[in-house]
């Protein structure tokens, strides 16, 4: 058995971090790690030879798409692109018939959908594993590809002080997931009623997150080792937009807010960045910005889970 390969994993459903353990948790980032080094490396085993994945596609991507795409042909595999206007997911046909005409072709499914329940039901119905490229509720893969982020930066994730500012969408929620994960000390910053998802927060919190809630952004955020901010206005919800970058007056994140984080501080962004919102230009090009480590990860992310989830199959 490959040292990478994680036991548990193989053949399961990523909709959220929560359905993950500390310990597999761990492992993933581990595993994208080293896939990571072994590739700058030359080290370049075809693990996923013949193994296909479909991508589909509700709302717009690039990091994303293209990561997940690379991502298969890094380790040897092939994706096929479906976008909404190809296969009208739910519309031309039910997501029970998609999901199970896609099980009879491809080894693994990854979905970017409008709802969550959308990806459930693909994952109710599918026979492969099927992965959350992004919902209205969580976006697990992100979180994965930040953690990289942070592990590579500090080393020990344990106790690490996250600050999050902006809205409580499906990033946050991953945070909030993954804080439970991680052993760090997740702060949110956020307007009243922009909270992270109630019931997702109370089940972290049972499961030992270390999330605190607050409406002071300038304040959470000062002595932080990590700043994070996402959009105001998510895809879909831009008959918001108005109202949104009202109340969220006083939470766009410049390079002076950088200056008061912790000496080891960095800034942290998933992209797109809505300049002039919920940060400055300058904040994501600035010397404590991690942003495009980031983006960097999301391809090593990629490749650990998608490795992980397929290691049966492949070994």
């Amino acid at each position: 058995m490959d040292p990478l390969r994680l036991e548990g994993l193989a053949g399961r459903d990523l909709l959220s971090l929560a359905d993950l353990s500390r310990e597999e948790f761990a492992g993933l980032l581990d595993s994208a790690v080293t896939l990571k080094q072994n590739w700058k490396r030359g080290v370049r085993p075809p693990y996923l030879a013949q193994r296909t994945l479909a991508m589909i596609f509700e709302k717009p991507s690039l990091r994303t798409r293209t990561t997940f795409d690379i991502a298969m042909y890094q380790l040897g595999g092939h994706a096929v692109l479906l976008d909404q206007a190809s296969i009208g997911l739910g519309v031309r046909e039910t997501v029970r018939d998609v999901a199970t005409n896609l099980s009879r072709w491809v080894d693994a499914i990854m979905a970017r959908t409008h709802a969550h329940a959308t990806l459930t039901q693909l994952a109710e119905h599918a026979s492969v594993p099927v992965v959350n490229g992004l919902s209205d509720l969580l976006h697990p893969t992100q979180a994965v590809a930040d953690y990289i982020t942070l592990r590579e930066r500090f080393g020990d994730l344990q106790g690490l002080e996250l600050v999050y500012v902006g809205d409580g969408n499906n990033i946050c929620n991953s945070h909030v997931n993954a804080a439970a994960l991680a052993g760090v000390a997740l702060t949110v910053a956020c307007p009243p009623g922009y909270e992270p998802d109630a019931a997702l927060l109370a089940a972290a919190r049972a499961r030992g997150a270390c999330v605190e809630v607050v409406h002071d952004p300038r304040e959470a955020a000062r002595g932080a080792d990590a700043l994070y901010t996402d959009v105001w206005v998510s895809m879909g919800m831009e008959e918001e937009s108005e109202r949104r970058r009202r109340d969220f007056a006083g939470y766009t994140i410049t390079p002076a807010w950088l200056e008061e984080l912790s000496p080891r501080g960095v800034f942290m962004h998933d992209l797109p960045a809505h300049y002039g919102e919920e940060c400055t230009e300058e904040a994501v090009y600035h010397e404590r910005s991690v942003v495009f480590d980031q983006a960097e990860n999301r391809l090593h992310a990629h490749k650990a889970i998608l490795f992980q989830l397929l290691a049966a199959e492949a070994a």
